[in-house]
């Protein structure tokens, strides 16, 4: 830990030593994964809080979007359309015609530096890219070919290592003087004069101009056009929205900060946090859920609040019975109970801003949670070569997929209809020449002449080829080879005797390798990885550290409804002392 401390200090000189100890606690549990990318390069990831904050690749460290989000400034950024954002998460590298040029140009960068990408309107980048070119040849190239060469992004696969939030809301840091301190009256000038650029270089004024113009959500007027009746009314509400702001601002900075603390507390336990994820730690509710809660515009920082302190914050709440603090490791705080019934936090209503956004948001997370549904799988059974004789006179052909009624159905037409029924004994069908074929090895033929019918139907199943078919909720029916295989989960030794539990065949259930591995990292507080499964080439498997067998089975069985029968290795759980 002292080491990572160090190489991230030297990495990222831009960080305080308070911020530093916060990045990297002292106390608090920091976990290490190995993962592999598309591309097979080995990817060493660190954990805290349940979230990625590191990945290193070649001996070189880099910082997580959940990491930028919490320390906005620690790269240089470069801002983007939205739009582009999906671009950039399907794989894709940031080409300068997509970058935007800000009037006060861009950050001084050379090629090979690694910077952050944000999109317009919003600080809390979305992506770390290295840049290809200097700032320098990027105006000199015109703006064009490739900029940045995108390493990790919002929404891709490290991302959904941690708890899949959403980016915070940042306001973009003002950097003109002038625009600080604008007042209404030249609000009005530029909107009646053409918008201009305060940068010497033609290319910026130009790509400055473009970026005003295109911003939806940007009220400034282009050209000469002086704004009607209804540019006047919205002027005023402007202005009157300003007073009201102007108001409302007349308490102190402290009083201001606990507020907003207040404000976000409240926020959080009512939209954020859910029952399934107590005991939660203080320092993820204050980072994951607090700060996502915060207004744009705005940003918490419980040293400019009254208590200082956010165990302060917490005692405080505590003493009002609104939840309750428990320090379940040394020196490491969780919330370990909330009481949603309180009238505070029943009473509190979520603004405006966040409530469209946030249910948008909770649907989401809801779909995810209820994506899944156990595929049905029924045996299924194809005809041979070999058997065919038997079932053309039915209307089937080679490679027909037949249930095991249908063929018994199939079996006793043909017996019927060709007379074969034993006169003297209806339990028994005589052999003619078809059944001799077809269900008869050569040595059997000369010695069987008649056949029980639980044998007829047993023989005749067995030539059949195995089939099955899998139907997932809301898909059509798909027909496989072969019997089904099962999930099938193993313990193996590795050094220092440390066992890991490894499962296989879960994408045959319609489930993702990676999330099962990223649930059950969450629940166990282990280790886990996505390795390729040997002698197979599309075929990958988990491996978790321990074993992880009881939770496995409390997955797979309980929460995701598949039957016992398709699930090979339960029974190598470990068993459980006795309680004394």
């Amino acid at each position: 830990r002292r080491k990572l401390r160090a190489d991230v200090a030297a990495a990222f000189p831009n960080l305080s030593a308070e911020q530093l100890t916060e990045f990297i606690p002292n106390k608090e549990e920091l976990n290490v994964i190995k993962i592999y990318s598309h591309k097979g390069e080995a990817v060493t990831v660190y954990m805290n809080n349940r979230n990625p904050i590191l990945f290193e690749v070649e001996k070189a460290l880099y910082p997580t979007v959940y990491a930028l989000w919490v320390y906005p400034d620690l790269l240089p950024a470069f801002s983007t359309w939205p739009p582009v954002l999906q671009k950039l998460a399907g794989g894709a590298d940031l080409m300068l015609p997509g970058v935007v040029v800000p009037s006060s140009g861009f950050p001084r960068v050379e090629r090979g530096t690694l910077c952050a990408v944000t999109l317009l309107g919003n600080r809390a980048p979305v992506a770390v890219a290295v840049a290809t070119m200097s700032t320098t040849e990027m105006l000199e190239a015109g703006m064009k070919g490739r900029g940045f060469a995108v390493l990790h992004t919002y929404m891709d696969h490290l991302w959904e290592y941690g708890d899949k939030s959403y980016p915070p809301t940042l306001a973009p840091l003002v950097t003109d003087s002038a625009g600080k301190e604008s007042t209404e009256d030249e609000e009005e000038v530029e909107r009646k004069e053409p918008v201009t650029s305060s940068s010497p270089d033609p290319l910026q004024r130009a790509a400055g101009d473009w970026s005003l113009q295109e911003h939806s959500g940007c009220a400034i007027l282009m050209g000469k056009e002086e704004p009607g009746e209804n540019g006047a009314a919205e002027t005023a509400e402007d202005a009157n929205t300003e007073v009201q702001q102007e108001a409302a601002d007349s308490r102190t900075p402290q009083e201001q900060m606990d507020a907003l603390f207040n404000q976000c507390f409240f926020h959080a336990l009512k939209c954020k946090v859910k029952k399934s994820d107590l005991p939660l730690l203080t320092s993820t509710f204050l980072r994951s859920h607090m700060f996502s809660c915060c207004p744009a515009g705005q940003q918490l920082d419980i040293k400019k609040s009254s208590y200082k302190k956010f165990s302060k914050f917490l005692q405080c709440m505590q003493h009002q019975k609104i939840l309750q603090v428990k320090e379940l490791n040394k020196g490491v705080e969780s919330i370990v109970e909330v009481d949603w019934r309180h009238p505070d936090v029943k009473a509190f209503a979520v603004p405006e801003e966040f409530s469209s956004a946030s249910a948008a948001q909770d649907c989401k997370r809801e779909d995810r949670e209820q994506t899944y549904r156990a595929p049905e799988i029924i045996p299924l059974y194809g005809v041979s070569t070999k058997m065919i004789p038997l079932f053309q006179e039915s209307g089937h052909k080679k490679g027909s997929a037949l249930s095991s009624g249908e063929v018994r159905n199939v079996i006793i037409n043909y017996v019927k209809t060709n007379e074969l029924v034993d006169e003297t004994d209806k339990n028994f069908v005589k052999v003619n020449a078809v059944l001799c074929d077809c269900l008869l090895e050569k040595s059997e033929q000369e010695e069987i002449s008649h056949l029980k019918w639980d044998d007829l139907l047993s023989r005749c199943l067995e030539r059949l080829q195995p089939l099955h078919q899998v139907t997932f909720f809301g898909q059509e029916p798909v027909v496989r080879k072969g019997n089904v295989e099962p999930i099938d989960i193993t313990i193996a030794q590795r050094s220092s005797n440390k066992k890991v539990t490894i499962i296989k065949n879960l994408e045959l259930y319609g489930l993702d390798p990676q999330c099962v591995a990223n649930i059950l990292q969450q629940k166990v507080q282990a280790s886990a990885t996505i390795t390729p499964v040997p002698g197979t080439k599309d075929r990958v498997q988990v491996q978790i550290q321990g074993n992880q067998i009881h939770h496995l089975a409390k997955m797979l069985l309980e929460e995701y409804q598949l039957p016992r029968k398709y699930i090979q290795g339960l029974e190598k759980a470990p068993k459980l002392g006795r309680k004394k």
